[in-house]
């Protein structure tokens, strides 16, 4: 009979409490260098930036927002556990010019990863060209003019609230912008991540591919329309309306919040007239009530235009892709697409 020694109950406790040990490390470890559970902890700024990272990182990233559904962006306040939040993450992707609150948090972090879209595209918010997908090996931001506030300071227009795009922080609503934005971090969370580069490369490959097909929907569903003017609450548009040879014209600016006056209001009933407006459109985060308003004293309908700041159970769609096709229907609609 083959008798097997005893091991002393002191000795294996002492393994067990050494093993736990070892395993607590690790995982104190794991979260100190960015990770959780073996994937990279990516902080996402709010749903156009969270829409990426999730799209590109793929299994490899658990990705979190600032922005919970609902809650207007651009008045965002971060709470202190918010805070803490950036300090612990691998990876940071946010949108400068949005979200003032958040922008500061960010500069203050000390952390390897972070990305500012605005640098990866042009967006009229700052005056340097953009960069390079992944030229900034570590995704900070060297000195972007501004101040910081770029939603505050309205978009640029010609005298008569034509928004053409610049100072408009929406750049995820032109596909082609997006799609660029996409490359881009894509190579940044190559170097954020080096095991897992060949899939994030790949994922923002595909989602580009996308975004471009995107953009060819919009581009034919868009070219022969009746008038090319539409009005919405909410001037955030100016970038797809510059891409697809539109006229936005807002009835107040781009803080979804600001009261029009009462001139502004009668130049767009004379602009709704001369022509030929169907519609005003508003969004599902903010109040619809000036578009009902000016709807009603001009006899035009009302309609969603999403400025896809945020999902909810209002969207029209699950995801960008789905709210995108919804917008691109409505806009067809009002402006008499042939």
């Amino acid at each position: 009979m083959n008798v097997r020694p005893l091991i002393p109950t002191a000795v294996t406790a002492g393994a067990t409490a050494l093993g736990l040990l070892a395993l607590s490390a690790c995982s104190t470890a794991d979260a100190s260098d960015g990770r959780e559970d073996g994937k990279l902890k990516v902080v996402a700024s709010f749903y156009p930036m969270q829409f990426l990272a999730e799209r590109i990182g793929g299994d490899h990233v658990k990705v979190s927002t600032l922005t919970k559904p609902g809650v207007e962006p651009h008045d965002l306040e971060l709470k202190p556990r918010q805070a803490a939040q950036l300090e612990k993450a691998g990876y940071i992707l946010y949108l400068k010019g949005v979200q003032p609150a958040v922008d500061t948090a960010i500069e203050k972090t000390d952390i390897d990863h972070k990305t500012d879209a605005a640098k990866l595209t042009d967006t009229g918010l700052h005056p340097e060209k953009p960069e390079k997908p992944g030229a900034d090996e570590h995704g900070h931001d060297h000195g972007a003019e501004g101040d910081g506030h770029g939603h505050e300071q309205g978009a640029k227009d010609d005298g008569h609230g034509h928004d053409h795009g610049d100072g408009d922080p929406h750049i995820w609503l032109d596909p082609l912008k997006y799609a660029q934005v996409a490359d881009g971090v894509g190579a940044a969370l190559a170097k954020a991540d080096p095991d897992h580069a060949a899939d994030y490369r790949k994922n923002a490959a595909a989602l580009s591919g996308e975004l471009k097909a995107l953009h060819t929907s919009f581009e034919q569903g868009l070219k022969n329309t009746t008038t090319r003017t539409f009005v919405t609450t909410h001037s955030a548009f100016g970038h797809l309306a510059e891409r697809y040879g539109l006229k936005q014209e807002g009835i107040a600016g781009i803080d979804p919040e600001a009261e029009p006056s009462p001139a502004r209001i009668k130049e767009l009933q004379t602009v709704a007239k001369s022509d030929r407006v169907t519609t005003v459109f508003f969004e599902t985060l903010a109040s619809d009530r000036t578009a009902k308003t000016l709807a009603g004293d001009t006899g035009l309908r009302t309609d969603v235009l999403d400025p896809l700041e945020g999902i909810t159970e209002k969207s029209k769609g699950r995801d960008y892709f789905e709210v995108m096709n919804a917008n691109l229907t409505a806009l067809k609609t009002a402006l008499g697409a042939k």
